[in-house]
């Protein structure tokens, strides 16, 4: 099954079955505009698009778009990106929880690499310093 379609019913469709309608509707003149022109404007590039189930559902994929030499031929790829996105939303929202316990802290605290740069601060280093996180960040704790 590819995104709730059988082999049957997928093999032979348009692509664009797999396409919101805004997008969809593009899909096709991209190939026409490239087969008139000969230029390459999605052909041999790949973005992130959303994309539907056969129940309608979405989600967000990488879709590429490449020809085959000597054949007439295009070949199209698509990663679903729902696993990658959640585990980056919930390493956003690590970072989030880290940086709100940093600054519950009332103490400074100050995080360096092994050369001594200062990485992150919290808000009680601000106020400690008088110098914006900003402003700290990327400094040499020497």
């Amino acid at each position: 099954r590819v995104f709730g379609w059988s082999e049957d019913e997928f093999l032979g469709s348009n692509i664009s079955i797999i396409m919101t309608s805004d997008v969809a509707a593009e899909h096709d003149q991209y190939l026409e505009n490239y087969l008139k022109s000969g230029i390459k404007k999605m052909i041999g590039t790949q973005r992130e698009v959303t994309a539907q189930r056969k129940d309608k559902s979405t989600f967000t994929c990488v879709l590429g778009l490449n020809q085959i030499r000597n054949t007439g031929l295009f070949c199209g790829f698509i990663r679903d990106l729902t696993n990658e996105k959640s585990a980056q939303a919930k390493l956003v929202e690590g970072h989030e929880r880290m940086e709100q316990i940093l600054d519950a802290s009332f103490d400074a605290l100050f995080c360096i690499n092994e050369r001594g740069i200062i990485q992150q601060v919290n808000n009680a280093s601000s106020r400690v310093f008088g110098w914006t996180k900003e402003e700290l960040v990327g400094q040499n704790i020497k």
